[in-house]
């Protein structure tokens, strides 16, 4: 018990660590998991941060996370696009609303729209120059009439109102596509593992990757103008910095876009960097692209590893407080198989999925679903562990216990619960372990942790990004697990 309690002691003592690091009054600039999301997130806040402080709450998924973020408060504003604006959240029939209507719908909710950037970046689907030439391909219907073509479809465009079922229905394409991340889309077309990709117009790799965007003949895609999605008290509770991001409006064509973009996708180098050179009036980049060693080491090692401890223990913590307890209840209860089945059946829940469902019972994204999903997560080994050590203790011991006059609580804390430590901590440890892997998850709401940079690195393709998160995390489950180890064997033979 003393040991718990020293872990208790550490996981607040990261908590407030965390927070000091964390904690930073101010705007909250939001973003989803795209390049241009996070780079148009990096200048937002750097402009903001110009009159007071502002953060950048990056990566935060597809356009229903991030848009309930805003409405519950968790984020202030974010990069959206008019297209997306009407047909995916404001659920209209066609999009080609002005900004005044746009507005006028969405003050009921607490929300504007504002600040025009300049440019319009529209959904399209691609192919290789190759398959072009060689099928004849310039309109998107065209492909109606080639059923072996492969689609590799974003996530988040198979499930829009503006993505591929109405896209589908239009044109008529018999094909079933398969899902793929944006991020890798442009390699497996490259590949020749698929064959059309979906696309946005100012993605820096259409040219890279020699693609032909085909003509939208059936005029499919509305036009998605880049604007400030915010909340009205966000705007006057920070009027300086709201003045100041309206001073972007009509800055950023469509060709600065790609510009931008190429710099962070295909030059390596960091949203930060990009947006500090634009806003600074720079045409050539003050710095080239980021070593590895610059992404493994870089100023927000220490920040994300903090935050990724204070998740895994604090989440542990919790289900030691609980999962003992209950572990208890397990072993001397007839209902104990039930009762295990039950918290096995936590385990089953697929991580995304139960995230996306905390996300709207807490009414916020970030750190409290993150360390709810977690909890969820440690309980079924400490648990186990715990039923399985107490069945281990000598029915005879506790005969002789009873027969000295001790009660059923003392009995178990004298000696049920010493003899079975050494399990119990096994338990722990196999939380606390599956616990480093499972919270880099928490970054795709907000929460920060080492998976901030897998998130990144997934969103760009950026395999040294990958690692420069994984790595760590990796490092971190290693070394919790020996320290677990060390403490059982110090149980086992004092």
């Amino acid at each position: 018990m003393r040991a718990l309690v020293g872990w208790a002691a550490l996981a607040g003592a990261l908590l407030a660590s965390s927070s000091a690091w964390a904690a930073e009054p101010g705007l909250r600039v939001g973003s989803k998991r795209f390049t241009e999301s996070y780079v148009l997130g990096e200048i937002l806040t750097q402009t903001a941060a110009r009159f007071g402080p502002a953060q950048h709450v990056q990566g935060l998924g597809n356009t229903t996370v991030v848009f309930n973020a805003l409405r519950q408060g968790s984020i202030d504003l974010y990069p959206e696009y008019t297209g997306t604006l009407e047909l995916e959240i404001l659920r209209h029939e066609k999009a080609g609303a002005s900004l005044d209507a746009l507005n006028r719908e969405l003050a009921p909710m607490g929300l504007g729209v504002a600040v025009p950037l300049g440019f319009n970046n529209t959904y399209a689907i691609a192919v290789s120059e190759q398959k072009a030439h060689d099928q004849q391909l310039k309109r998107i219907g065209d492909l109606a009439t080639h059923r072996e073509t492969r689609f590799g479809i974003s996530h988040e465009f198979l499930g829009r109102a503006d993505g591929w079922p109405g896209l589908a229905q239009r044109y008529g394409l018999p094909q079933t596509p398969t899902g793929l991340d944006h991020g890798i889309a442009y390699e497996a077309v490259a590949n020749g593992q698929v064959d059309a990709i979906d696309i946005y117009s100012t993605d820096a790799k259409i040219a890279r990757y020699h693609l032909r965007v085909l003509e939208d003949d059936r005029g499919y895609f509305p036009r998605y103008e880049a604007l400030i999605l915010y909340r009205l008290d966000a705007a006057q509770r920070a009027p300086q910095a709201w003045a100041a991001l309206q001073q972007l409006a009509g800055r950023i064509d469509a060709d600065t876009m790609i510009r931008l973009n190429a710099q962070a996708e295909l030059d390596g180098r960091s949203f930060a960097d990009v947006a500090r050179q634009f806003l600074a009036g720079s045409a050539s980049p003050k710095s080239g692209a980021s070593s590895w060693a610059d992404k493994m080491f870089g100023p927000d090692l220490a920040r994300l590893t903090l935050q990724h401890l204070m998740l895994v223990f604090l989440s542990v913590v919790a289900a030691c407080a609980i999962g003992i307890p209950l572990g208890v209840l397990a072993a001397e209860s007839a209902a104990g198989g039930v009762l295990l089945a039950a918290v096995g059946v936590l385990q089953t829940i697929p991580s995304l999925a139960l995230l996306a469902v905390l996300i709207p019972v807490f009414g916020r994204i970030g750190t409290l679903p993150a360390l709810a999903a977690l909890f969820l997560y440690a309980l079924l080994p400490i648990v186990a562990n715990t039923v399985a050590g107490l069945r281990e203790v000598p029915a005879g011991l506790k005969t002789a216990a009873q027969a000295l006059g001790l009660g059923r609580a003392q009995i178990l804390h004298y000696i049920e619960l010493p003899l079975a430590g050494a399990v119990i901590l096994a338990g722990i440890r196999s939380a606390a372990v599956i616990g480093v892997g499972t919270a880099t998850i928490a970054a795709f709401i907000g929460a920060g942790g080492l998976g901030e940079r897998i998130t990144i690195g997934l969103a760009v393709n950026d395999h040294q990004m990958l690692l420069a998160g994984a790595i760590p995390a990796a490092v971190l489950a290693l070394l919790i697990d020996g320290l677990f180890r060390l403490a059982e064997r110090r149980l086992r033979h004092p």
